[in-house]
């Protein structure tokens, strides 16, 4: 039998169902990674599941996220995470050793194996061939228990890259490029596996990159082969033993080939508020702007950062923009240390911040009111950079260091000469901040601060569900409109009765006030309502709000997921036209729901008491789901199952 990258990866680990396109299947995890902002809740459910010891191969806990403390919340969830790890065989990754997806690259990727994140960028690490996922924290924590991972079987898109990029074109501009085809709904339902001539050129990185912004198209992952670029980061991070070739059959069968020809590629941007709304900077040159941010999990490594530098040499930055730069790891700021990149950078006016996620997530560096930040990150929702009325733009690391000389945005292609840069053979290696669980697990104490609340769980679904509908949105509303992030926000990520009292907040304030008054209701959305970040609590908050059920046009692939493991039921309009007929306000009620999901039917019909009308939606679940549902959401599920190693 000859295959895909991705069907080979599958059948080694299916474990369950048949790997086709659109049927379910439960794939074995060998490794996990989780982040702070998730992985609190993460811990919190593997505790209340009843693990003693992990059973995956390798799961490394990352602070990355939550690391400015001006409270005890940040500092307390830091100290739960460590001690939680050290007792349940957990690696944890101290704050300042770096970005989980940078770190996780360098240090823990491997060909061919499977790794599940509690992050919706966990892809970047298929730039090194694994078979990577970012899923809901809940979904992590019970693969960490030694149970499957499930999913809907995607279909396998060959992304053909061929020829080679032009000086001052960027694997950044490759990812945009396949945003400006997509979308950020075109990848729902797709896996997409790159491969072509134009490989020969591009590194670990470079691919670790374009398979990171893949999540913003909603794939379930993206992935290149392993071959000589591969060996070659192992190499550089000393890892040589962790290689071994893969690659798709000649003969293997692709669901559909998109060709892109790299030699055609420019620089490009995404505009505001969109990463899907694509343009070349050429159209925009000479827009004038107030700040420049680089790094993040998408150009934070060290060639990125060592490219940047190489421009700065001698250069300085505008006198009117605030340039900040985000290393991706320690190893990687460790490295430019050693080089004399740093230097450069700082000499040129750079601000450098800890390795970590910073600005990305709107943790810390917020632009000027009504300002213009041209980014090298992979999103730019409104208000995600902390400031609600900046106007946020992505590019690549390229035209983010010479519109930080020029002061407006620039195409790079106008500077010469191209910057050449040298990476080392190999870099030092530090995993000093890479802490190993105890060898006494039993002997360790888990601290819990004043902050970290239980995890809140549902009863099973009700016979009927009935309620208001406390809110209705339009297409292509993130988890960051459903919970925000930033400072003040992410802190609470352990807290939920605290964190749920701003759910909705940028959308609308009077949202939780109406939910607590009305002891719960529904939402109602537009189409892909819950794209963007992993963050469970976009489901769980709301749940603990009294939040019964969502109704959209149609759902982000991992929001669904936890809306049912939080046990709300996600529903779908069969008619869109009923979407624009129902409003806020309006007393919606489904009889016998429990029944309907339970018998295997996916088709409900809908009452509005409100306008006296019915109307029909769909809860196409796998039955699977629709028993995670009845039981009221995964945890419960799994309990009732009884959690069984592999």
């Amino acid at each position: 039998m000859t295959g895909t990258l991705v069907e080979k990866i599958v059948a080694k680990h299916c474990v369950e169902g048949v790997p086709t396109p659109g049927e379910e299947i439960g794939i074995r995890v060998d490794q996990t990674l989780t982040q702070d902002a998730t992985g609190t809740m993460v811990y919190l459910e593997l505790e209340a599941l009843g693990i003693q010891n992990v059973k995956t191969r390798l799961s490394v806990s990352y602070v990355d996220h939550n690391t400015l403390q001006t409270g005890f919340e940040n500092a307390d969830d830091h100290l739960y995470l460590q001690t939680v790890a050290s007792k349940h065989g957990v690696l944890f990754s101290k704050p300042g050793n770096g970005i989980c997806h940078q770190v996780h690259l360098e240090r823990f990727t491997v060909p061919g194996e499977t790794l599940l994140g509690s992050d919706s960028h966990t892809p970047t690490a298929g730039g090194a061939a694994m078979l990577a996922i970012g899923a809901g924290g809940l979904d992590v924590a019970v693969a960490m228990a030694g149970r499957p991972f499930y999913l809907t079987m995607p279909k396998v898109i060959g992304m053909r890259l061929n020829g080679k990029l032009k000086p001052w074109t960027c694997a950044k501009d490759v990812a945009l490029e396949v945003l400006r085809r997509f979308g950020v709904r075109g990848g729902f339902g797709r896996a997409l596996e790159y491969g072509g001539d134009g490989l020969r050129n591009l590194s670990v990185p470079e691919r670790a990159n374009i398979a990171n912004m893949g999540a913003e198209t909603g794939a379930t992952t993206s992935i290149f082969p392993s071959d000589q670029m591969t060996l070659d980061f192992l190499n550089l991070q000393q890892r040589e033993h962790d290689w071994k070739p893969l690659c798709p059959d000649g003969d293997a069968i692709y669901d559909e080939i998109v060709e892109i020809e790299l030699e055609q590629l420019e620089p490009l941007v995404a505009k505001p508020h969109s990463p899907d709304n694509i343009a070349r900077v050429s159209d925009l040159e000479g827009m004038k702007i107030d700040q420049v941010a680089i790094g993040s999990c998408t150009n934070s490594s060290l060639e990125d950062l060592m490219t940047v530098a190489s421009l700065l040499k001698g250069r300085r930055v505008h006198p009117d923009v605030s340039l900040v730069i985000s290393p991706g790891s320690r190893q990687v700021l460790l490295e430019i240390t050693r080089n004399g990149a740093l230097t450069s950078l700082l000499e040129a006016g750079a601000r450098v911040l800890e390795p970590a996620c910073g600005p990305c997530i709107g943790m810390g560096q917020a632009p000027p009111s009504g300002g213009v930040s041209i980014r090298t990150f992979n999103r730019n929702f409104v208000g995600r950079s902390g400031t609600q009325d900046a106007e946020v733009y992505l590019v690549g690391p390229q035209a983010a260091a010479v519109s930080a000389m020029a002061g407006v945005l620039t195409d790079p292609r106008k500077v010469e000469p191209v910057p050449k840069i040298h990476l080392p053979p190999i870099v030092s290696i530090d995993d000093s901040m890479i802490i190993k669980p105890a060898n006494n697990p039993e002997t360790v104490p888990v601290v819990r601060g004043k902050n970290i609340r239980p995890v809140p769980i549902r009863n099973g679904l009700p016979r009927d569900l009935a309620g208001e509908v406390l809110i209705k949105v339009g297409d292509n509303v993130t988890t960051d409109h459903i919970m925000p992030a930033g400072p003040k926000i992410m802190a609470l990520r352990s807290n939920v009765e605290a964190i749920a009292e701003h759910v909705f907040e940028s959308v609308d304030p009077t949202f939780v006030k109406r939910a607590k008054e009305r002891k719960g209701g529904l939402i109602v959305g537009g189409e892909n309502y819950g794209q963007g970040s992993s963050r469970e609590h976009a489901a769980m908050a709301p749940m603990y709000l009294g939040v019964t059920a969502v109704i959209a046009k149609s759902f982000a692939r991992i929001h669904q997921t936890n809306l049912v493991n939080f046990g709300i039921v996600p529903l779908s309009f069969k008619d869109p036209q009923d979407y624009e007929e129902t409003h806020q306000g309006d007393r919606i009620r489904i009889d016998d729901i429990r029944g309907t999901l339970q018998a295997g039917g996916t088709t409900l019909s809908c009452r509005n008491m409100t306008s006296e009308t019915e109307f029909i939606v769909t809860c196409s679940l796998p039955p699977r789901l629709a028993t995670v549902l009845v039981d009221g959401g995964l945890l419960n599920h799994t309990r009732l199952m009884g959690v069984k190693s592999r």
